[in-house]
């Protein structure tokens, strides 16, 4: 006689009752069954999922560098020099941080000169065109009929804000 746990005869009786039948994706294929074997499937899954970008994995220094690289692009959308900055010292903050404390692969990477991405911001607003002018033609900060204009909301967070480390 063959030993039954208490959970294949839960199981057993579940499939006769056909509480197992119907179910959704029922007959379908599981996705990557076919696939090349990957250690890593279910961290790309859940990479994915999160809509995570895939430097999210990365060690810090590679991901630094890659936010280097980044910068000049990424600050082109900024208002002011002052915000413009602001960036370049908090991404300079996580360099010097991890000068200071390195792990990992021996990279080459030291603070960024946040004149030259000032100037290259300078360079990127004198290539735009002007923006079109508003459709009255009051004196700023006044709406029609002389009512002043409400205040202007508070620019969003960018990502590399609250992004210090402790320590």
């Amino acid at each position: 006689m063959r030993y039954r746990s208490v959970v294949d005869e839960q199981i057993e009786r579940a499939q006769q009752r056909g509480e197992f039948d119907n179910l959704p994706g029922k007959g379908k294929p599981l996705p990557g069954l076919h696939g090349p074997d990957d250690e890593l499937w279910w961290v790309r899954g859940y990479v994915e999922r999160e809509g995570l970008s895939g430097d999210t994995l990365l060690p810090p220094e590679l991901r630094l560098r890659k936010e280097v690289q980044r910068l000049p692009d990424l600050v082109r959308e900024l208002g002011t020099e002052d915000a413009v900055r602001e960036a370049v010292r908090e991404l300079n903050l996580e360099i010097v941080h991890w000068i200071r404390n390195p792990s990992g692969p021996n990279i080459v990477l030291g603070p960024v000169n946040a004149d030259r991405i000032v100037a290259g911001w300078r360079e990127h607003r004198r290539a735009r065109p002007p923006a079109p002018p508003s459709a009255s033609a009051d004196a700023p900060g006044v709406a029609s009929a002389g009512v002043p204009a409400p205040a202007a909301e508070p620019t969003r967070r960018r990502w590399w804000r609250g992004r210090r480390r402790a320590g």
